[in-house]
C-alpha cells in the first residue's frame, strides 16, 4: 500500500460523511406519511384566508409593492414547506422581516433587496449544514418576547402614515409616525382613519368571538366594498400583474455587492432566529411532532434563493399563520403547499379585486396583527419574576425600535448572560465543615485539630467568582494545615484555577500547607494543564477522599510546628 492511500481513503470518507449529511437534510417519502386529506386541505384554504391580506399588507410596507408580498407568499410557502424541517409550518413575509428590509430598500433599492435576498439564503443553506439551528435553545424567553414586542410597536408605528392618509417622510419609525401625526393635525383627513379604524375594530373582535374565521380578509372586503359604493377618494394597492413574473436574477451593480454582505446577514439571522422560534412554538401547539432545526434552516435557504427569482422579498417562518395552519386541523406539508396554491388562485383570478383594497384597510390588518403579537398573558408573568428579567425584556424592546432587530438580540443576550453570570456567580460559597463526623477521640488529637481547618467548595469556580470566593482563605491565622473540598465544585475555568493557585501559594509561603481532595477528573486535567498542582508543596497533596486528606493533615500537623506569616 503506498503512503498516499490512507489520504485517498480519509478523502472518500469525508466525501462520503458529507454526502450522507446533504441527503438526511433533503425531502423524503416519509414526509407525506402523515396526510389527512380533508384536514389539511382545509388548514390551508383557512391560512390562506389569512395569509391575502397579510402578504399584500407586508409586500406594502416593505416598499417593494403588494405584488412582491404575494410572490413571496406563494413561492416562498411551497419552497420552505417542501424542504423545511417542520410538517405544520407555514412561511411567507412577515412583520418583522419588514423591519429589516425599509432601511434596505431605502439604500439600495428593490433590486438590492432581492439579491439581499438571495445572499441571504445561501448563508441560511450554510448555517442548516454546519449544524447551527440548536443554537436557538440559547436564546432566553426574556429575549424572545422583547424582540416580539419591539416588532409590534414598530409594525404598528410604520403603519401610522397610511392608517392617516398622509406622508411621514423617511427616518425612524418613531420620527416618520410623528410627522405623520403632525402633518394630519395640519389638515385632518378622516376617510381613511375611519377605514383603518373598522379594519381593526372588526379584525379584533372575529379574532375574539370566532378565532377560527379570517377576521382580516372579512374586514378588508367590507371596507373595500363600503368604500366603493360611498366613493371614497383614497389611495388604493393599484392595478397588480396578473399571475407571477417569469423568473429572472435580479441585477445589481457590482460594486454594490459588498455594501451588501452586511444586509444579508442580518436578513439571515432574523429568518433563522424567527423561523426556529416559530417552529419550537408549532412543537408546543401540536403533540407529539418535533422540527429538525437543521432542515428548517435549509428549507428556509431554499426558500430565499427561490423567492427573489419571482420578485419576492426575503421570508421566514410566521407564527401567526403556523398558529392558525395547526388550529384549523393541518397535519402534513400539505396544508402549507395548499395556502400558497390559494394565494395563486387569488392573484390569478382576483387580481382586479385586489387591486380595489384601501391602503389604510391593509395598514388595519398590520395594527391588527401587531396587537395581537404582544400577548399581555405572557408578558405579565416575566416582567413579575425578578428584576433581571424584567430589565432583559425592556432593553430588548427598546433596542429593537431604537436601533435594529439584530442589534436588540445581541443587546439582550449580552445582558441576560451578565445576569446569568451574576445569578451563578452568587451561587458560589466556600463553607467551612468539621473534619469528621465522630468523636475528636484523645485531648492530643483535638490539640492537633485546632490548627487544621476544612473547607468545601461548592458551585463553580469561574472568572466571575473566583476572587470573592477564595478571598477568605488568604485571611486564615494559626492554622497549619487547610484542606479544601472540591467534590462539589460544578467547573472550573482557567481564571478560577488561576486564582486559586494564587491562593495556594500566599498560604503556603506563610508557612500553611494545602491539601486538596475530591478533584473531578475534568477539573484536575485543567489544574495540572495550568500548572497548579506546582503551587502545592507536595505533589501528593492531592486526595481521592477527604478522610485521607484529614488523616496526613493531622500527621503533618503534629510532624510540622506552625510558623506564624
Amino acid at each position: 500500500m503506498t503512503a498516499a492511500a490512507p489520504r485517498r481513503s480519509a478523502a472518500r470518507g469525508w466525501v462520503r460523511s458529507r454526502l450522507e449529511r446533504a441527503t438526511a437534510l433533503m425531502p423524503r417519502r416519509s414526509d407525506w406519511a402523515q396526510v389527512h386529506l380533508r384536514g389539511d386541505l382545509t388548514a390551508g384554504l383557512m391560512v390562506g384566508l389569512v395569509a391575502l391580506p397579510l402578504a399584500l399588507g407586508f409586500g406594502v410596507s416593505s416598499g417593494v409593492g403588494a405584488q412582491a408580498g404575494l410572490a413571496t407568499a406563494i413561492v416562498a410557502g411551497v419552497v420552505a414547506a417542501v424542504f423545511g424541517g417542520s410538517r405544520v409550518q407555514v412561511s411567507g413575509p412577515t412583520g418583522a422581516m419588514t423591519v429589516v428590509l425599509v432601511p434596505i430598500i431605502a439604500a439600495h433599492g428593490a433590486g438590492g433587496v432581492l439579491v439581499v435576498g438571495m445572499m441571504a439564503g445561501m448563508l441560511l443553506l450554510g448555517l442548516g449544514y454546519a449544524g447551527a439551528g440548536r443554537v436557538i435553545r440559547y436564546v432566553p424567553v426574556t429575549v424572545v418576547e422583547g424582540f416580539t414586542v419591539g416588532i409590534a410597536l414598530i409594525i404598528a408605528l410604520q403603519q401610522v402614515p397610511l392608517a392617516l392618509g398622509v406622508s411621514g417622510g423617511e427616518g425612524k419609525v418613531i420620527v416618520v409616525a410623528a410627522r405623520a401625526v403632525w402633518a394630519w393635525g395640519a389638515g385632518p383627513v378622516w376617510a381613511p382613519v375611519a377605514v383603518a379604524a373598522a379594519v381593526v375594530v372588526v379584525s379584533l373582535g372575529l379574532s375574539r368571538l370566532r378565532p377560527r374565521v379570517p377576521g382580516a380578509l372579512i374586514a378588508v372586503a367590507l371596507v373595500t366594498v363600503a368604500s366603493g359604493w360611498i366613493g371614497l377618494q383614497i389611495p388604493t394597492i393599484g392595478a397588480l400583474p396578473t399571475g407571477l413574473p417569469l423568473p429572472s436574477l435580479p441585477v445589481v451593480p457590482l460594486a454594490d455587492l459588498q455594501s451588501l454582505i452586511l444586509p444579508a446577514v442580518a436578513v439571515a439571522a432574523l429568518a433563522a432566529l424567527e423561523s426556529l422560534l416559530s417552529a419550537t412554538v408549532a412543537d408546543g401547539m401540536s403533540v407529539g411532532r418535533r422540527h429538525d432545526p437543521d432542515r428548517e434552516l435549509v428549507g428556509q435557504g431554499l426558500a430565499n434563493l427561490a423567492a427573489p427569482l419571482f420578485g419576492g422579498i426575503p421570508a421566514t417562518a410566521a407564527i401567526a399563520r403556523t398558529a392558525v395552519n395547526i388550529r384549523s386541523g393541518a397535519s402534513s406539508r400539505l396544508a402549507a403547499v395548499t395556502h400558497s396554491l390559494i394565494l395563486l388562485a387569488a392573484t390569478l383570478l382576483a387580481a382586479r379585486w385586489v387591486g380595489m383594497i384601501p391602503l389604510a384597510a391593509l395598514a388595519g390588518v398590520l395594527i391588527a396583527t401587531a396587537v395581537h403579537m404582544v400577548r399581555v398573558s405572557s408578558l405579565r408573568p416575566l416582567l413579575r419574576s425578578s428584576r433581571g428579567d424584567a430589565a432583559v425584556l425592556v432593553l430588548t424592546t427598546v433596542a429593537t425600535v431604537a436601533f435594529d432587530l439584530v442589534t436588540a438580540v445581541v443587546v439582550g443576550l449580552i445582558v441576560a448572560g451578565y445576569i446569568a453570570l451574576r445569578r451563578t456567580a452568587s451561587a458560589a460559597r466556600l463553607d467551612e465543615v468539621p473534619l469528621d463526623d465522630t468523636d475528636h477521640g484523645s485531648e492530643e488529637r483535638q490539640l492537633l485539630d485546632e490548627h487544621i481547618v476544612a473547607y468545601r467548595l461548592d458551585g463553580p469556580l469561574f472568572f466571575a467568582a473566583a476572587h470573592d470566593f477564595l478571598l477568605e482563605l488568604t485571611e486564615l491565622t494559626d492554622v497549619r494545615v487547610v484542606v479544601l473540598r472540591m467534590s462539589r465544585v460544578t467547573a472550573v475555568d482557567a481564571t478560577g484555577a488561576t486564582v486559586l493557585g494564587d491562593t495556594i501559594t500566599q498560604l503556603e509561603a506563610r508557612g500553611i500547607t494545602v491539601l486538596l481532595s475530591g478533584v473531578r477528573p475534568t477539573h484536575l486535567r485543567v489544574l495540572h494543564e495550568l500548572g497548579i498542582q506546582q503551587h502545592l508543596a507536595h505533589e501528593r497533596h492531592l486526595f481521592d477522599t477527604t478522610p485521607e486528606a484529614i488523616a496526613h493533615a493531622r500527621v503533618h500537623a503534629a510532624r510540622v510546628p506552625h510558623r506564624p506569616g
